[in-house]
């Protein structure tokens, strides 16, 4: 075979060729609107508000299924179960099941904290045993479950309870700015350092849900609530 007046190949393709074909090629929106819309066909737009939809039909799926069968009996495939879509469209959304397991507890610390800035842990309380007695008792079981859940993990998993501090200190940190307001607006008892109320109310929110995650009945615990906040009023 023999080479050309350039010494290369006739049967090569040359780098000058390809940059001689590219520089031939019609530069005109046209063609330009025709090659991005070959490299865009069926590619479906998301928006934002369906992905935060999907992401909070996985979490309310995958909560239940933690609160049902713990962190280590969640497999995959019963997530799957639970949540309705497949290991492909969940792990889409989180990197693998600790991330998944850290959302669903990110999501109810979040939840959890606007309820304690707002309305205080007693009230906290308040509407867990509303929701324990009434229509809403599926839902709140599985979010006892998974506060189950994360107690276990905190004492077993090192790594979690690392990652897990922030979280907790959030929550202990709202109950104590409440308090705060509290005792300036003078409805807070003042004997008793602020410091030490927050640690009684967490530890009266710790083991009602206790109580009420191992399945014990809700009934008659209004009135030791109303003991707990009243300990911690001004008389």
């Amino acid at each position: 075979m023999q080479a050309n007046a350039t010494g290369a190949d006739p049967g090569q393709t040359t780098a000058n060729q390809f940059e001689t074909a590219g520089r031939n090629l019609p530069e005109t929106p046209l063609y330009a609107n025709r090659m991005y819309g070959l490299h865009n066909q069926g590619v479906p737009r998301v928006s934002q508000d369906q992905l935060d939809a999907r992401r909070k039909e996985i979490l309310t799926g995958a909560r239940t299924c933690f609160a049902r069968h713990g962190y280590e009996g969640a497999t995959v495939r019963r997530l799957e179960e639970e949540i309705g879509l497949s290991r492909g469209a969940i792990f889409h959304h989180f990197r693998d099941k600790d991330s998944l397991f850290l959302a669903v507890a990110e999501d109810d610390a979040a939840t959890m904290v606007a309820t304690v800035a707002q309305h205080g842990l007693v009230q906290v309380m308040r509407d867990l045993l509303s929701a324990a007695a009434g229509a809403g008792e599926p839902d709140v079981t599985g979010w006892l479950g998974s506060q189950l859940e994360v107690s276990r993990r905190l004492r077993t998993d090192p790594e979690f309870a690392t990652r897990w501090a922030a979280r907790s200190e959030a929550v202990a940190a709202a109950t104590r700015e409440r308090l705060q307001r509290q005792l300036e607006a003078g409805v807070l008892r003042a004997d008793v350092p602020i410091g030490v109320l927050a640690q009684f109310l967490e530890l009266a929110y710790d083991g009602l849900v206790l109580h009420l995650a191992t399945g014990r009945p809700p009934q008659d615990l209004e009135a030791v609530l109303d003991l707990v906040e009243a300990a911690v009023r001004r008389t």
